[in-house]
């Protein structure tokens, strides 16, 4: 369910990043944002492929 319409109730159901420029939010109304998926935490992402969150220049 996507109805497409504006909202007075926006909730949060993806967070775009972009290397090169500004990234965007993508809202929904509350009767479509349970048809998203989850939101990732990108901590979590970072750690599911071997990282270390923290890890980089200057760590340790």
């Amino acid at each position: 369910m996507r109805c497409e319409r504006i909202t007075d109730e926006p909730v949060v159901v993806s967070e775009v990043h972009s290397g090169s420029g500004p990234g965007f939010t993508v809202y929904a109304c509350p009767a479509c944002a349970p048809c998203f998926p989850p939101v990732p935490d990108v901590l979590e992402l970072f750690e599911d492929r071997g990282g270390s969150a923290g890890a980089g220049k200057g760590a340790g």
